[in-house]
């Protein structure tokens, strides 16, 4: 079947999908308009669901067969102010989705309205796993924990990303890890107030607060390697309330970015022992809060050649981009990656000539949505290759 004639078929009603999400953003678990029009469309095509992750959604295409495949799509926005002008900007004061979301789900739902309509073909079945709280706390870890990939059994889960680093009619695909995991971070150094002009009568959190940020930048530049990728980022300080005055405690707030799991557990180590052992020394007192985050997004091999064939069927000769590096930004697919063979990839929407450019998280951020029908055509090119030819697939690390 040609899926890009069919995407192409039904791309005027998929993109009213699009702006319309577009223009109504909902943010982390609070999606209730996202949520209805999402089952509003399930139950015209007369597709069973149930509700997960609070506002998250579990779909199911039943075909003829044991095999099940899932395609993951994030729901949320971010609390941005749109500054585009267009027919579909946001109408949310303070709210937008600035990270291509609302594409992810109209997407979702144009690969929805083909499959459902060739089911019978299908010797297998299709999960619809709509996400929500991506941008914030992960829901995907929450549909796991819930069972969304038993009953059936999941097989194999793919994704994706629209990204304005790659044209309209390219995609971007990553070998092995594809994203960073995170564990953000908060320490309490606690020392002794005083007066700033007796310093000796006070034990200084601000002056053992300086050692120790100059000392986790260690870890990465000089115990990890420098061709693993890493980082320790210390995004806000707070202490202190005058010129004059040495304060009893400063509050540190960071996160750190690691790209194997081995290098997460040694980087997470080493900082309780320097901080700990730099506050001690300098006489202080401490509370580490490290949180478990994100983790590592892993693509598997094998799904991943078989990616790379099939999407030679939608994309013309060398817009098949296959990425050296992966990225130092987190992904909660990869909650999902963690518990089956996955495929994540990233979608072309990038076009200069429409003034397509800003970053994403921007409050310019748009897409060409000529991008629309290539992600509906190579999901479901995909799908049908995996359940009517599929062999057997190890998620291996």
């Amino acid at each position: 079947m040609d899926f890009f004639k069919k995407a192409l078929e039904i791309k005027d009603e998929v993109i009213e999908y699009r702006r319309d999400f577009h223009k109504h953003p909902e943010l982390d678990y609070e999606l209730p308009r996202t949520s209805s029009i999402i089952k509003e469309f399930l139950e015209k095509e007369n597709i069973e669901y149930k509700e997960t992750a609070k506002s998250g959604i579990c779909a199911l295409i039943k075909g003829n067969g044991n095999k099940t495949i899932a395609i993951r799509a994030d729901m949320d926005a971010l609390p941005i102010q749109d500054k585009k002008s267009c027919p579909y900007s946001s109408l949310e004061n303070g709210k937008m989705h600035a990270c291509g979301h609302d594409a992810h789900m109209a997407i979702l739902i144009g690969t929805a309205k083909i499959l459902n309509s060739i089911k019978d073909r299908l010797e297998g079945n299709v999960k619809l796993l709509f996400e929500p709280a991506e941008e914030t706390t992960g829901g995907a870890k929450l549909m796991v924990k819930e069972g969304v990939l038993d009953d059936p059994n999941v097989d194999a889960v793919i994704g994706l990303h629209v990204e304005e680093w790659l044209n309209v009619g390219e995609i971007g695909l990553k070998k092995g890890v594809v994203n960073a995991a995170s564990n953000p971070f908060t320490v309490k150094i606690i020392g002794k107030g005083g007066h700033g002009a007796s310093p000796n009568d006070t034990v200084d959190p601000i002056v053992i607060s300086a050692n120790v940020i100059n000392a986790l930048q260690t870890i990465i530049s000089r115990e990890i390697s420098p061709t693993d990728p890493g980082v320790i980022t210390i995004g806000s300080i707070h202490g202190g309330t005058a010129q004059n005055i040495i304060p009893e405690e400063v509050e540190i707030k960071g996160i750190m970015r690691t790209m194997k799991k081995e290098q997460r557990e040694y980087v997470n180590r080493r900082f309780v022992e320097i901080v700990e052992g730099i506050v001690t020394s300098m006489r202080g007192k401490c509370e580490i809060n490290i949180e478990e985050s994100y983790p590592n997004l892993y693509n598997d091999d094998m799904l991943l050649e078989k990616f790379k064939k099939v999407s030679t069927k939608i994309f013309e000769e060398g817009k098949v981009k296959i990425l050296e590096e992966p990225r130092m930004g987190v992904e909660s697919f990869a909650y999902f990656s963690m518990e089956r063979p996955s495929v994540f990839y990233y979608l072309g929407c990038r076009n200069e000539e429409m003034g397509i450019i800003s970053p994403a998280h921007s409050s310019h951020f748009d897409i060409d949505e000529d991008c629309i029908p290539y992600g509906i055509a190579m999901h479901c090119a995909f799908v049908e290759e995996f359940l009517n030819k599929q062999n057997s697939v190890t998620n291996e690390k």
